[in-house]
């Protein structure tokens, strides 16, 4: 990241669903991996997945998400995600600014006012900012446009390393930092695709095994199941510890846990799945409570305050959000948010 700051400066249940569970969880062993093998962009690959951006920003993320061929609206999205977790006043410790992370000085040259709204271009604004980043990557495609490879990832490296050093290497730099980047981008583009089919989770019937083990423990707010807490969890604590047992990080909060994968439909669900609930249908940061799905419209979850870890339907919260498919490689993707906005990992529009 210093580098590349740099360079821009410069230049409920009982035994039925217990057996149910059972033959679930051999289902799902000789499942995984079975499908789709490899992802192909289509149409629905253009699209952003419902509610997988707050949803005053979808728009403008859709519109200009299509600015040129090498960027899409996913791609956009997993940017302003990997970047500030669409904060709009996030501040990283080296003082890029807004939902986009720019540099000041970048911002100074790539900052646009496309509707005009303000007498300049307003860093702290997602209306200027998102035009303004899809704008930018789009110069860096067209500066990186004789460079061998794939286009895209050439013009993501260029946004993390700069367009010198990408011609210079012709192609993706060989910088740790530059390398991962293109991959968590364009891995964490598929949690906000709404291209089908997904993939079966190899870990989920671990996954699954690790929560129904866990059934009748009482429920702790902030319970991620320490010997110090009495091995109590919250809802989010139990689908962390749950995936940390087969070796999927997920992250701490159900909200920032719905990107750790793509987003089946409700009628694409396979047990495993997170299952997420929301008090506003259009916004991911409304998310308040997580469960992992197990089939039969049920799943196991840490319900609240004076319960237990148990068998719940999916549409006995009532405001049923959507599911994620965890992937090892989803999960890896995500940046590490700081408390207040700001990534603590990751790139930055410098």
């Amino acid at each position: 990241m210093a580098g590349r700051r740099t360079w821009i400066a410069l230049g409920s249940g009982g035994a039925a669903v217990a057996g149910f569970l059972a033959l679930v969880v051999v289902g799902t062993y000789a499942a995984a991996g079975s499908i789709l093998q490899g992802q192909q962009q289509s149409a629905a690959a253009l699209q952003l997945a419902p509610g997988t951006v707050p949803a005053a920003y979808a728009s403008i993320i859709q519109q200009w998400g299509t600015l040129c061929p090498q960027l899409t609206p996913p791609l956009l999205a997993a940017q302003m995600y990997q970047e500030s977790g669409f904060n709009p006043q996030a501040v990283s410790p080296v003082g890029a600014q807004g939902i986009a992370q720019f540099m000041p000085a970048t911002w100074a040259v790539y900052g646009m006012d496309p509707t005009h709204a303000h007498a300049s271009p307003d860093v702290w604004d997602p209306a200027d900012a998102i035009p303004s980043a899809a704008t930018y990557d789009c110069q860096l495609a067209k500066d990186t446009k004789n460079v061998p490879g794939n286009a895209t990832a050439n013009m993501l490296a260029a946004y993390n390393a700069g367009p010198y050093a990408v011609i210079s290497a012709d192609g993706i730099p060989a910088y740790a930092q530059t390398e991962d980047y293109v991959t968590s981008i364009n891995k964490l583009a598929q949690s906000f695709a709404a291209a089908t089919p997904i993939a079966f989770s190899e870990q989920a019937a671990g996954a699954i095994y690790y929560a129904q083990a866990r059934l009748g423990t009482p429920y702790l707010w902030g319970g991620e199941g320490l010997a110090s807490q009495n091995y109590e969890f919250d809802c989010s604590g139990l689908t962390q510890a749950a995936y940390a047992s087969v070796g999927i990080a997920i992250p701490r909060v159900a909200a920032d846990q719905w990107y750790a994968g793509p987003h089946p439909s409700r009628s694409q669900l396979q047990p495993g799945d997170l299952v997420f609930f929301s008090t506003d249908p259009n916004d991911p940061s409304k998310i308040h409570h997580v469960g992992i799905y197990v089939g039969g419209g049920m799943m196991i979850d840490a319900p609240h305050t004076g319960s237990v870890i148990r068998y719940d339907s999916i549409d006995a919260e009532g405001d049923y959000f959507g599911a994620t498919r965890v992937t090892a490689g989803g999960a890896a993707a995500l940046p590490t948010l700081q408390p207040g906005g700001g990534i603590a990992n990751g790139g930055s529009l410098s």
